[in-house]
C-alpha cells in the first residue's frame, strides 16, 4: 500500500458499516495500519476482511463507545497490536430514538448523546496518551449539518452534534502544544443505514428525514466513500495547517437554508 497515511495507525469508531466502514477502507487504502472498532463484532469483522482482500491491514475490535471501560480495553488493544496510534476516527453515533424535548424520554436522551457526544470524550480521552507518545497525530469527530440546521424531533442527535462541534474547537485549542489537531466533519445525507433502514435511499426516505429535493444543491445523496475522502483528507498532513473548525460536505444543503 501506498498513501498518505503510509506507516501510520489508525482506529476508527462505528466502522462496522456506513461512513466508518468506508473511513477504514479510505485509510487503509491510504497505507494505513487500521483498527476497527464497533458494538457489532460481527460487522467489524467483516469491515476487517474487506480491508484484508484489498491488501490492507486491519484488526477489529468489539466495544460499546459509550462505556469507558471498553474504549479503555479497545484502544489499549490497538495500540498494542500496532504499536500506537497515530490518528483517532471518532465517527460511531446513532439517530435515533428521536423526539421533541417535550416528548423524549430521558433514557433515550442519554442513550444518544452516550454514543454520540460521549464517546467522542471517552475515545479521545484514551486516545491522546498515545498521539502524544508520537509527538503528535489528528483526531477527527464527525459532526453534522444538524449541528448547524436540524429539523423536527431532533432534539438529542442535534444536541450530541452540535457538542461534537464546540468539543472539537476545544480539544484543539487544548491539545495544540502537543501536535495534536482536531477537526470535525459534518456530512449532509449520505446514503448509509443510519438514514434509511434498507434499499436505495428515495425522495421520500429524504422528505422524511428532513432533506427535501430544493434543499440539496449536489441534486443527490452523498456517497460514505465521498465523506471518507474528506475524513482522509483531514487526518492527513495535507491538512496540516487546519485544526479546530468543521469541514462540511453535505452537497451544498446548507448553503440553501431559507424555506421556499
Amino acid at each position: 500500500m501506498t498513501g498518505e497515511h503510509v506507516g501510520r495507525t489508525a482506529l476508527v469508531t462505528g466502522a462496522g458499516g456506513g461512513i466508518g466502514r468506508a473511513v477504514a477502507l479510505r485509510l487503509a487504502a491510504e497505507g494505513a495500519a487500521v483498527a476497527i472498532v464497533d458494538v457489532d463484532g460481527a460487522a467489524a469483522e467483516k469491515t476487517r476482511a474487506e480491508v484484508a482482500e484489498a491488501g490492507g491491514t486491519a484488526a477489529a475490535y468489539t466495544a460499546d463507545v459509550s462505556v469507558d471501560a471498553d474504549c479503555a480495553r479497545g484502544v489499549a488493544a490497538a495500540a498494542d497490536r500496532f504499536g500506537g496510534i497515530d490518528v483517532l476516527v471518532n465517527n460511531a453515533a446513532i439517530l435515533t430514538p428521536g423526539g421533541s424535548v417535550a416528548d423524549l424520554p430521558e433514557e433515550d436522551w442519554d442513550r444518544v448523546l452516550a454514543v454520540s457526544l460521549k464517546s467522542v470524550y471517552l475515545m479521545s480521552r484514551h486516545t491522546i496518551p498515545h498521539l502524544r507518545r508520537r509527538g503528535g497525530g489528528a483526531i477527527v469527530n464527525l459532526a453534522s449539518v444538524h449541528a448547524f440546521a436540524t429539523v423536527p424531533g431532533a432534539a438529542a442527535y442535534a444536541a450530541a452534534k452540535g457538542g461534537v462541534v464546540a468539543l472539537t474547537r476545544q480539544m484543539a485549542l487544548d491539545l495544540a502544544a502537543d501536535g495534536v489537531r482536531v477537526v470535525a466533519v459534518a456530512p449532509g445525507a449520505v446514503d448509509t443505514a443510519m438514514l434509511r433502514e434498507g434499499g436505495t435511499v428515495t425522495d421520500a426516505d429524504l422528505e422524511r428525514a428532513g432533506f427535501p429535493l430544493d434543499r440539496r444543491r449536489a441534486g443527490r445523496v452523498g456517497g460514505p466513500e465521498e465523506i471518507a475522502a474528506v475524513v482522509a483528507f483531514a487526518a492527513s498532513e495535507r491538512a496540516s495547517f487546519v485544526t479546530g473548525t468543521t469541514i462540511t460536505a453535505d452537497g451544498g444543503l446548507l448553503a440553501n437554508l431559507v424555506q421556499r
